[in-house]
């Protein structure tokens, strides 16, 4: 089974699965392409490679002591294997593409799962890896999968990759994306210092109709106004949402609430 799956070709592997492709399209925009591998493995790795690739085969269809894995246990593992798997897009392609071999249907479940173990870990370059191939088999394509993508590539400091896939995949309609991926989006440009990018946006969703859920947003773009030296346009958006502005923020209420609590404690005391 394992040689008729996996064959070296001219120092690197390919791994013969199963097409999950579905629609190329995602709710809101197309399916971000995922550019074909190159080859640009070292000869000498192939070998460990497979081999690699062909324990993780093994052990995630049998187990490791000759048992089929509960879908937990096969999604530990898999978050194991990425943790371990050295930092080439080849090898933990290669690698997803071994876990998926054997299964019916695509596990989307347990992938979501294992990004969410990898963000807990913080591994961003990973993740992005890992949702990239996800996308490449026409899998996950949701606002969440790239709100999830877009903030990992800020956090593995590629924020202008980042803003192409916004620009590519999302801002086309500015209509149906949640308020919290376009929070993301301009606290991407603001902690990146993309001030223009940060206006241009926030004026993108006035024109569509939407209007700001939380004032951390409008100190956002009012620092934004203000680095600029646009202050005629920082008074404006400051009486415009001056309603909004003067109203207690989430944080501001849960400082408020440990105020209190400090002053009881002192009291009871």
């Amino acid at each position: 089974f394992l040689s008729s799956q996996i064959e070296p070709i001219s120092g690197w592997f390919k791994h013969a699965t199963r097409d999950f492709s579905t629609s190329k399209n995602v709710a809101g925009g197309r399916a971000y392409q995922q550019k074909e591998l190159e080859p640009t493995t070292p000869a000498k790795d192939s070998d460990i490679i497979i081999k690699r690739v062909q324990k993780s085969t093994r052990e995630l269809e049998q187990g490791p002591v000759g048992k089929k894995l509960a879908s937990a246990e096969k999604r530990k593992f898999l978050v194991n294997t990425l943790l371990g798997l050295k930092d080439s897009r080849e090898v933990v392609y290669g690698t997803l593409d071994a876990w998926v071999a054997f299964e019916q249907d695509f596990p989307l479940a347990s992938l979501k799962q294992a990004l969410s173990a990898l963000e807990k870990e913080q591994q961003w370059h990973r993740i992005v890896q890992v949702i990239k191939w996800m996308l490449s088999k026409g899998q996950g394509n949701t606002m969440r999968t790239y709100e999830q993508l877009v903030c990992a590539l800020e956090k593995d400091n590629r924020a202008e990759e980042a803003h192409k896939i916004w620009q590519k995949k999302i801002a086309h309609d500015l209509h149906s994306v949640p308020w919290r991926f376009c929070h993301l989006m301009l606290a991407i440009y603001y902690r990146n210092n993309r001030l223009e990018r940060l206006v241009k946006l926030f004026k993108e969703l006035e024109a569509c109709g939407r209007k700001p859920p939380s004032k951390d947003i409008i100190r956002k773009v009012e620092d934004a106004y203000e680095m600029l030296g646009l202050l005629e346009e920082k008074e404006m958006l400051l009486q415009k949402y001056k309603d909004l502005y003067n109203r207690p923020s989430r944080d501001d209420r849960r400082r408020g609430s440990k105020s209190k609590k400090t002053e009881l404690d002192k009291t009871d005391g």
